[in-house]
């Protein structure tokens, strides 16, 4: 047998492992990751001033004393191989290379990521990572990097557990704690097998900067989506998501323009209970003081980070009425009432859709407006705005 095809079948054995499923890997995204990603912003636009100016901003800012970690280069950094093998980053945007810029990250007191392909080409056409795995993940913690999200494009015939269950064994070889994005697009059902795999899956196609609706990415092949078309993709999964491994309804549009102020704040909240990554994509250095404070509210993001790690579900609906709830570590729940009429509406939550008997008494807070709202007994209910959310923690 050739040594190629031995190198591949004993990386999928030592994949599917006790090893790999957990056993020995050290604990990372224990509570869903938060940081930045260059995506949805800046696309193929990527530099090392670029990146350094972000790092610097998520200082600055508060971003990084909300929690957020991670800087990731998004596709395009990468230009070919070279003799040997070795991924090149684009000398003319990253002149200095890529272990010099994770330094900066690191010096910040942030962590560096980096995007890559299970294909032979990545999505923006430039060197992917199939036939190159072992040699990628070796590359990649000499860098310094701690975060790698891998996409779907170029593969043909490719089964995807196995292949991310391929680079997962080479990045488990470096010895490095590297957080795995798996960027597969659900097609597969990742929330199947992703388990021990990847830290988080992404559930659907890619998020737009728009309130509702999808988009074919070409005639037959679906699909770009707006933030409600993807809330809905995730009802039901909830079951497969929990420390080190979750469900990633894309990345955050929030502060892109294409949505209103009440629309971001109610993307932000629904990611929150969702116990989604929160990674946002906006442009952290310009950003306006209404984007700012939805980005770092605490006790929004408290939710998401809540430790007991379970995703918040839909636990009722009437036509353009909805009520989230995602249990917490403490035994309270916070809860979303969600109008997508256009129109303001009164919405009310009953105590029995949160698991609790109708007499209890409950303590409620509103999380935007950062105040008690008093004791409620058996039901609570609120006006909400058309394309908004009241998020409340209700906590006997």
């Amino acid at each position: 047998m050739k040594p190629r095809i031995l190198m591949i079948l004993s990386a999928i054995f030592l994949a599917l492992s006790p090893v790999s499923l957990g056993a020995d890997r050290p604990a990372i995204a224990a509570t869903p990751p938060m940081g930045w990603n260059s995506w949805n912003k800046f696309g193929c636009n990527v530099s090392e001033d670029l990146i350094r100016q972000i790092a610097d901003a998520m200082v600055t800012s508060g971003m990084k004393d909300a929690g957020y970690q991670y800087v990731v280069i998004d596709d395009c950094w990468q230009v070919e191989r070279d003799a040997t093998g070795n991924i090149v980053p684009d000398p003319k945007r990253f002149p200095s290379g890529m272990k010099a810029l994770a330094d900066y990250v690191h010096s910040k007191g942030l962590k560096f990521g980096l995007y890559s392909d299970a294909g032979t080409k990545t999505c923006a056409g430039r060197p992917g990572g199939r036939g190159y795995e072992f040699q990628d993940a070796r590359q990649y913690a000499a860098w310094g990097v701690d975060y790698l999200k891998y996409d779907w494009c170029s593969t043909t015939t490719q089964d995807a557990p196995s292949s991310y269950a391929l680079m997962r064994a080479a990045l488990d070889a470096t010895g490095r704690p590297i957080v795995f994005s798996l960027c597969e697009w659900g097609t597969a059902k990742p929330w199947l097998w992703g388990k021990g795999v990847g830290n988080l899956w992404r559930t659907t196609g890619d998020i737009q900067d728009r309130w509702e609706g999808k988009q074919e990415w070409s005639p037959g092949n679906c699909c770009n989506y707006g933030m409600l078309a993807i809330l809905d993709i995730q009802v039901g999964l909830e079951s497969y998501a929990g420390p080190g491994h979750w469900n990633d309804p894309d990345m955050l549009e929030v502060g892109n323009g294409g949505m209103s102020t009440d629309e971001y704040r109610a993307h932000f909240s629904l990611w929150s209970i969702l116990a989604a990554p929160l990674i946002a994509g906006n442009d952290i250095r310009t950003m306006t003081p209404e984007i700012h404070d939805i980005l770092t509210n605490k006790e929004v993001i408290a939710v998401n980070q809540d430790p007991l790690g379970m995703q918040g579900r839909r636990v009722r609906k009437d036509g353009d009425l909805e009520v989230w709830a995602k249990p917490l570590q403490d035994g309270s729940r916070a809860v979303i009432l969600l109008n997508r009429a256009t129109d303001a509406k009164e919405i009310t939550v009953s105590w029995l859709d949160l698991g609790y008997p109708a007499h209890l008494n409950a303590a409620v807070r509103d999380l935007w407006q950062g105040k008690e709202l008093g004791q409620a007994k058996g039901t609570f209910s609120a006006k909400v705005g058309p394309h908004s959310v009241v998020v409340v923690t209700i906590k006997p």
